[in-house]
Formats: structure tokens, sequence, C-alpha cells
């Protein structure tokens, strides 16, 4: 539905017909982690996220998952080596 509360004209998930459902209707701003992030939109009182209405919850324990403006690199697997046969291999 849409947004009547803060972001006025935009597809919100919360928004119900009895108003908005999320945190007695409240968004918040954008933290300073997410400036760069296309998620990001400007709205006459001020920068909030188009996917998340608290976008510091996300920031909290990490990388936000929703950011696009942050690339993960892939962390090679160390290979795990048996001590019985290093020690065997290294005497050698």
């Amino acid at each position: 539905m849409i947004c009547q509360t803060i972001r006025k004209g935009s597809e919100c998930t919360f928004m119900t017909a009895k108003g908005c459902s999320y945190n007695a209707g409240l968004c918040h701003e954008v933290v300073e982690a997410c400036q760069g992030c296309n998620r990001a939109s400007e709205i006459e009182t001020g920068w909030y996220c188009t996917a998340c209405p608290e976008p510091a919850k996300k920031w909290k324990n990490g990388n936000c998952n929703l950011a696009t403006h942050i690339t993960s690199k892939p962390v090679a697997a160390k290979a795990k080596i048996n001590p019985l046969k290093a020690s065997k291999r290294g005497s050698r």
C-alpha cells in the first residue's frame, strides 16, 4: 500500500487500512553507513531507506544485507590439515 505517514506517496509493506503497522507508524532516517546506497531516497522530511523502516537495526551486527554499495568478498576456506600426516611429512 501507499504510505500515508512519513514517506507519503511511496510504496510501503507496513501500511494497512488502519494505518502504519510498524512501531507506532514511524520510519527512521538512514544512518551514516547507508550513505551511497541505492535504496536510500530523499523525501521532503529527510533521507529514508526504501527497503527497511529502521536502518540502524540492519547495521547493528555488521553490514546491512540490503546495502547495494557494499560488496562482500568470498572467504577462501582454509584446507584442514591432519596433524599426524603433517608431522610425518615434515620429518622427511
